[in-house]
């Protein structure tokens, strides 16, 4: 039942908004977002310290009650800054203030749709649940209302939508694998087929985990199919940047993750993990080039994605515990670190006028707070110590050579050394330097508090991991643990 007091929290999230006086708005994003995160941080550690929570086709287990609570934790973080945005938006005239009703309630429809991708068993459902989300998220991209902004949102919906429908064909040829080995009504349930994974058509089974991984790899990021990615994280309003890239991907990457559980214990791990592996690593190469000569801030953010959706790609075909528990790290520490940085260069994007990096100098002393933040974010998400994902990376790359993978290995390595030069030679210069007096300014208490919130617990677990909450990765990792 708790479940169920998600989804109606999420739902009442969507009514609130559209009823709320216009001046009550923002009070009512912040009420809201808030009792959505503590009910998630409570299915989180139920289902951690106490197993799976299920009712009719709804199903939490431990996988999904971390991912469930890192939505509800960035998407809380988001709803925030967008308070301030939409008011500045509005002062800026970038939107009519009629507009802004609207903005808050698709960001919460975004939000319950990728909910829904993690809230149940049966594929058919997550499949349907990520479509959702794409329809949800394709208005925001384009809440501008720019041409830019409405090329970004169209090529998304149209990239998205046709690389889902790949992904649907794999479902149905699970669902065929299912019902040939008896399944009847649960031949999409992935516990079921989990449970018989050894006995399903290997040659059904792997069709229906190619055609997974290209479709939910699409909505993923993976390259070649990341196209829509730089162009929808650039467009978009900045705290729906930080959803997109913080845990929409990760709604994704969850789908793939059953669904290669389910083909390892068919197939065995040779092929799938192969796959996977190999759009881990092209994905990690193919960002190389385009973050080394970047001159968009928010795109080269969003190039960071998809090298770090490849690095979590690896992580999962490598497989075996040590693997995953570093893997759903990552996934963890990036969507916290990439909302740092997003929130960050929103603010300087706001304050500068501009996109273009080469026309923001001395961030650290226009936006002291945001400047130095937005450096400590990029050497964040670029792996540096003490940061949570110099922990989870290491762990990666450690599995990698212990399992025998040492040349996609070391090729990963030299990716995110030349990403990380690349992003903190741009960085730097954004931040160094001295500004035009015009753009000097203080900022606001609570966006010091709201930016610097996230650098928390990346500094945490960069240097220690709470035992409890190693144990919940170690749990979680353990869900996917019987194919191995």
């Amino acid at each position: 039942m708790i479940v169920l007091a998600l989804l109606a929290v999420a739902a009442a999230n969507v009514g609130l908004t559209l009823v709320a006086p216009r001046r009550w708005l923002g009070p009512a994003q912040a009420v809201g977002s808030t009792a959505f995160l503590c009910v998630a941080l409570v299915i989180g550690s139920i289902v951690v310290s106490s197993g799976p929570v299920e009712f009719v086709f709804l199903y939490v287990d431990a996988l999904s009650g971390i991912l469930i609570a890192l939505v509800a934790v960035v998407a809380w973080l988001a709803s925030l800054y967008a308070i301030g945005q939409v008011r500045a938006d509005i002062l800026a005239l970038r939107i009519p203030e009629r507009q802004a009703r609207a903005f808050y309630v698709w960001f919460h429809l975004f939000v319950a749709t990728m909910i829904g991708t993690l809230v149940t068993d049966n594929l058919g459902l997550i499949w349907a649940a990520i479509e959702a989300t794409t329809l949800a998220s394709a208005v925001l991209v384009g809440f501008y209302r720019s041409r830019e902004a409405l090329e970004a949102a169209w090529k998304y919906l149209l990239i998205c939508t046709v690389g889902i429908s790949f992904a649907l064909f794999g479902v149905l040829l699970l669902y065929a694998a299912g019902s040939a080995a008896g399944h009847g009504e649960e031949s999409l349930s992935w516990r079921a087929l989990m449970a018989t994974s050894a006995s399903l058509d290997p040659q059904l089974t792997r069709l229906a985990f190619i055609f997974v991984v290209v479709g939910f790899g699409t909505k993923a990021g993976f390259a070649p199919l990341h196209t829509w990615l730089p162009d929808a994280h650039s467009q978009a309003p900045t705290p729906v940047s930080a959803m997109l890239s913080g845990v929409l991907l990760p709604c994704a990457l969850h789908g793939i993750m059953r669904v290669h559980a389910i083909a390892v214990g068919t197939l065995g791990a040779a092929f799938p993990s192969a796959l996977l592996i190999g759009f881990g690593v092209l994905s990690a190469a193919v960002a190389v080039p385009f973050v080394l000569v970047q001159h968009d801030l928010k795109r080269l953010l969003a190039y960071s994605s998809i090298e770090h959706v490849g690095i979590i790609a690896i992580a999962i075909g490598i497989g075996g515990e040590l693997a995953l528990v570093a893997g759903i790290l990552h996934i963890v520490v990036h969507a916290i670190g990439k909302t740092l940085a997003f929130i960050a260069a929103g603010n300087l994007v706001n304050r500068f006028g501009t996109h273009e990096m080469a026309r923001m100098r001395g961030a650290a002393r226009a936006l002291p707070v945001s400047g130095a933040l937005l450096l400590v974010g990029v050497l964040a998400i670029g792996g540096a110590p003490p940061f949570g994902l110099f922990v989870s990376e290491f762990g990666i790359l450690r599995a990698g050579f212990t399992a025998g993978y040492g040349v996609a290995t070391t090729v990963l390595i030299a990716c995110i050394g030349l990403i990380f030069v690349g992003i903190l030679f741009h960085v730097g210069r954004v931040a160094l330097g001295e500004p035009r007096p015009a753009f000097v300014r203080a900022e606001a208490w609570q966006t010091r508090v709201l930016i610097t919130a996230p650098l928390v617990p990346l500094v945490i677990l960069g240097l220690w991991i709470p035992p409890a909450f190693g144990e919940a990765l170690v749990t979680a990792a353990r869900v996917l643990a019987p194919a191995r």
